[in-house]
């Protein structure tokens, strides 16, 4: 089966959802996943992503290029924001089509696993009526930084429509083992944020959002175990999230993109080669 890609914001950050959409138009993607949420970070685009103009453009750019949203993002967890915050996003996202939505958590405290699983709770009772997932991501520099950190919340929150969400650089970063990935419940997987980078992982999460935010390399460049994560985890779609601030820069935002999704095709028409020739060696 041939799998299927999306763009994700970070890969192109700056840009509108409608000017998104017709960027992973021309570049060949099958998907596009949107920041539906400002995040009050540098390089967020001065818009109002929930606003009617942007959101009937946006359906516009969907209809003429034929894309579907996968996902949207971001629900934050943190001690300053309610679940209903995100309450219009997830009605934007539910007009758009959308299928998942991101969370992760950004308290500072350690012992607060009880809040985290109710507001998550609260979060995917809330995203459930819309039709949408909510895939908890585990950033490294974030308070649940493991896969094993997310899991426990998921499983404690016990909603139907949890996911985890894998990302390939916080996977990395994580350290995270294969006997960790084949433990995951597979239903968990929705999809996969996609990218590569350097073998060496970054001393203090200073570093690590640096790479996060604008140093990701393209699929075969690094050193990631892809093969692996591609191994363990189930076929759905791979969003490519590779935000790299150099090659946006010398490129644009059009090629980077294209050449996000042919690295990343030609690696995995490769992988899926390799395994199938291995496959038939084993049964001769």
């Amino acid at each position: 089966m041939r799998r299927r890609f999306s763009l994700a914001y970070l890969t192109v950050p700056g840009v509108t959802p409608p000017e998104q959409t017709y960027i992973a138009a021309r570049a060949g993607y099958d998907f596009v996943s949107f920041r539906l949420a400002h995040l009050g970070v540098a390089g967020e685009p001065e818009f109002e992503p929930l606003g009617p103009g942007v959101l009937r453009r946006t359906q516009d750019a969907l209809r003429e290029t034929g894309l579907s949203v996968l996902d949207v993002e971001l629900a934050r967890i943190a001690p300053d924001r309610e679940a209903c915050d995100y309450l219009p996003t997830m009605e934007a996202a539910a007009l758009l089509g959308a299928r998942h939505m991101i969370a992760s958590a950004w308290t500072t405290a350690t012992d607060d696993r009880d809040f985290l699983v109710e507001r998550y709770a609260e979060i995917c009772e809330l995203a459930r009526t819309y039709g949408l997932t909510v895939d908890l991501e585990f950033p490294t520099f974030s308070r649940l930084g493991t896969l094993a950190a997310a899991r426990d919340i998921v499983e404690a929150a016990a909603q139907p429509n949890a996911g985890i969400l894998v990302d390939a650089l916080y996977f990395h970063f994580s350290r995270c083992s294969e006997e960790e990935l084949l433990a995951l419940p597979r239903h968990l997987v929705n999809f996969i944020h996609l990218c590569d980078a350097a073998a060496e992982i970054p001393p203090d999460h200073e570093a690590m959002k640096c790479i996060a935010r604008e140093g990701r390399l393209y699929v075969g460049e690094g050193a990631v175990d892809l093969p692996l994560l591609a191994a363990c985890l189930p076929e759905v779609p791979f969003s490519i999230e590779l935000p790299n601030a150099r090659r946006s820069a010398e490129l644009g935002h059009v090629v980077h993109a294209r050449r996000c999704l042919d690295t990343a095709r030609a690696y995995f028409d490769g992988f899926t080669r390799a395994t199938a020739s291995q496959r038939a060696g084993a049964a001769a």
